[in-house]
């Protein structure tokens, strides 16, 4: 089986934390990997945004690869920006194609300019489409808190009209699947819901005497964490909020702590950051949290299993998350986890068995239970050995499986199915 993959505005092979990098990347990147281990070849096609990068890359392993297609000039671009070179993404993946001989069984697409891709190319190919949005522009709208957070009508067209294209639907959960079928209309009968999943020979409880040496924590210390985007969405002026309300009530008095916050560039000079961070750095020293929290920036995928099995919690306090895969993987390193009831988190995250979940926006809560989680190694254990647990079950072999069961599915019962696909299952 062929798979062109599409991740237009977003490379799999990036470093976490940046602008336009998170839980998207991980998933692309473990998904194609753990198909390959199946048998499956996978083309990744992604926009180049840097010219010194090689336009073809054998990282995701079994002969995958990353294809990077210039589409406008090679550097990032704002997200309003990238459709215009769509076509030119499309064009640069039909070359590519060609030139290489290459039939695709099906493409799947990332992302609602993915799938506007994915909509260009079956036109030529006839191909079957897989769609994940990831999230949605009408979730996110409804949580925005000023016009400049808001995404215009372009996107939620965009994503009806794929939805009504695709033959099929990947929902993170439950919840996704009541959005795009109250929400959106979506035909239900198209709709899977597979979450992500985690790479549980990576991320494992590490002995946190272990983690703290290597990533150069005092042993003493105890760290709260944060990890993702530094964006308004991602909810962290809840967090630096619920911090100082620890402060303020001198519980944590008893021993030194820390909140980490990996994600953004925190070393660029001041007249270069991006907004959000500058509020946040400005937010963190009006509230007197000076020394006690850290910006570390971004930090590889495989670094992460350290932070988070060093850490005693890790937060996730998001307006909207359609999954949360920062929860899943602290959770697979047996940390507990401390997220907003949004979305995914209300599903993966379990109340008093896993961590806590709170009411987005509740900093006093939110801070509430990260005193409790520190000041009691026995409910951090017990949190934290039942979320491993759990997250066993999410591991990539298991939900690559039934990503493959989904293409299965397709190309025996789709239209677009090409008709060599449909001869070789017969022989």
């Amino acid at each position: 089986m062929n798979i062109a993959m599409l991740s237009y505005h977003t490379c799999p092979l990036a470093t976490l934390g940046g602008k336009d990098t998170g839980g998207m990347n991980v998933y692309v990147a473990e998904l194609t990997r753990h198909l390959g281990h199946l048998g499956v070849h996978v083309d990744v096609y992604t926009r180049s945004q840097n010219e010194h990068v090689p336009h073809v890359l054998h990282d995701l392993g079994y002969g995958n690869r990353v294809v990077h297609i210039p589409a406008g000039p090679e550097v990032p671009l704002p997200r309003p920006e990238l459709a215009a070179h769509i076509p030119q993404f499309v064009s640069g993946i039909e070359e590519f194609a060609a030139k290489k001989e290459l039939h695709y069984d099906l493409i799947h697409s990332h992302y609602w300019m993915s799938g506007a891709a994915a909509e260009l190319l079956q036109v030529k190919w006839k191909t079957p489409i897989v769609q994940m949005f990831h999230t949605l522009v009408m979730m996110k709208n409804r949580v925005a808190r000023s016009p400049g957070e808001m995404e215009g009508s372009y996107r939620l067209e965009g994503e009806q009209r794929i939805l009504k294209l695709a033959d099929r639907i990947v929902a993170a959960t439950l919840a996704e699947q009541a959005q795009l079928e109250f929400l959106y209309h979506a035909d239900s009968a198209k709709v899977a819901v597979i979450p992500p999943g985690v790479d549980t020979s990576r991320f494992y409880p590490i002995p946190k005497d272990e983690a703290k040496a290597a990533i150069d924590l005092p042993a003493d210390a105890q760290m709260i964490l944060f990890v993702g985007r530094i964006e308004p969405l991602k909810g962290v002026d809840t967090l630096l909020q619920a911090l100082a309300y620890i402060q303020s009530t001198n519980n944590l008095d008893c021993c030194p702590h820390y909140l980490a916050i990996i994600g953004g560039d925190p070393e660029v000079s001041d007249q270069s950051l991006d907004l959000e961070m500058t509020r946040i750095k400005t937010l963190s020293a009006e509230l007197g949290l000076g020394d006690i929290v850290l910006f570390l920036g971004k930090r590889s995928q495989e670094s992460l299993p350290y932070y988070y099995s060093a850490a005693d919690v890790v937060v996730v306090p998001s307006h909207y998350e359609s999954f949360g895969m920062v929860a899943l993987e602290a959770m697979a390193c047996g940390t507990p986890v401390v997220a907003s009831q949004v979305g995914g988190l209300a599903f993966l995250v379990q109340d008093g068995v896993t961590g806590f979940v709170v009411p987005n926006g509740e900093p006093e809560l939110l801070g509430q239970h990260l005193i409790e989680i520190i000041l009691d190694p026995a409910l951090r254990t017990r949190l934290g050995a039942q979320g491993a647990e759990i997250a066993r079950g999410y591991s990539w072999d298991i939900i690559a499986a039934r990503i493959m069961a989904v293409y299965n599915d397709l190309l025996n019962t789709s239209p677009h199915a090409h008709a060599e696909h449909r001869l070789s299952q017969m022989m």
